[in-house]
């Protein structure tokens, strides 16, 4: 399968602070990617740097398969991007403001464009500077799908939005968009968690996990001990049991890399007297919560 997008030991510095150590990330063609963290990880500089609007301090970035410091017209063509902090010409209105972009784009699609439109239920004859921050954004997305991009970037789309506008906006998405590789970046993790193919974790500036979300979910679970009586706690848990902690007769702990039959023998050789294991699936939003605490008691 093609990437995308593709980094090798990407880095940022901005002086002497570092943004970005070593990053290697790769974006299938056709995929929906995720790439989630904390606050002031790197995420939005990621995107910058892929979209040439800050070079690398190190390392390589391609997009489209080009050097990401060389993209140009062609490729700016064939990529749509909305950012949280996205800037809009106010004074055009909204109909203005598409007429205006079409020409820069060969495969804009005139019929699509007016079908966005009626979708998302925009004024065109409102200036954008009259219009919520909802709707701006809508208008700023129905920009970028009515060319029909390969690669559409989205950077914090969904801050500072109702529900109803989020729904609408991902909708609009994800029917507007097949065949095209979206990448996103986004602290709503309920929402991404319920249309992305791939999950990206960026933490302490580096890529801490790239994968399918289909496999993340499966190897992270909840799992919770019962025993007759306290249990004596071993002096060493396994690395790879986050949070562990006991009260009375039940331990609880999050499995990073569950296996049925592997988590219940480790818990048989250090709890025999256990009565009962109980391994619950969790969802993105805890599985994120669970790796920023362990990040953050491990620095």
């Amino acid at each position: 399968m093609t990437s995308m997008i593709r980094t090798q030991a990407l880095s940022k510095r901005f002086r002497h602070t570092v943004v970005l150590d070593g990053l290697d990330l790769e974006v299938p063609s056709g995929s929906i990617y995720g790439l989630v963290g904390p606050n002031g990880v790197g995420k939005t500089t990621t995107i910058k740097v892929l979209m040439n609007i800050f070079a690398p301090s190190g390392g390589s970035s391609e997009v489209l398969e080009v050097d990401s410091r060389q993209l140009g017209p062609r490729q700016f063509e064939q990529i749509g991007y909305v950012s949280e902090n996205q800037e809009l010409p106010e004074w055009m209105t909204v109909g203005y403001f598409l007429e205006y972009l079409a020409p820069f784009y060969p495969t804009w699609d005139h019929e699509l464009a007016a079908s966005l439109v009626r979708q998302f239920q925009l004024p065109e004859d409102r200036k954008l500077r009259h219009l919520s921050r909802g709707m701006k954004m809508k208008a700023a997305l129905a920009s970028s799908l009515a060319y029909r991009p390969k690669l559409i970037v989205l950077d914090e789309p969904f801050t500072g939005l109702d529900a109803l506008v989020r729904d609408e906006l991902i909708q609009g998405l994800l029917e507007r968009s097949e065949g095209a590789t979206i990448f996103i970046s986004s602290h709503d993790l309920g929402e991404i968690e319920s249309f992305a193919s791939h999950i990206g974790y960026l933490d302490n500036h580096k890529l801490q996990f790239s994968e399918e979300l289909e496999t993340l979910s499966a190897r992270f679970r909840e799992v919770v001990l019962t025993f007759d009586a306290p249990p004596e706690l071993p002096s060493q848990w396994p690395a790879n049991w986050l949070h562990a902690e006991a009260a009375g007769p039940v331990v609880r702990f999050v499995e990073t890399q569950f296996n049925a039959e592997r988590t219940a023998a480790e818990v048989r050789r250090l709890f025999p007297e256990c009565r009962d294991l109980r391994a619950e699936g969790m969802p993105l939003r805890s599985i994120f919560v669970a790796l920023a605490r362990a990040s953050r008691a491990a620095s």
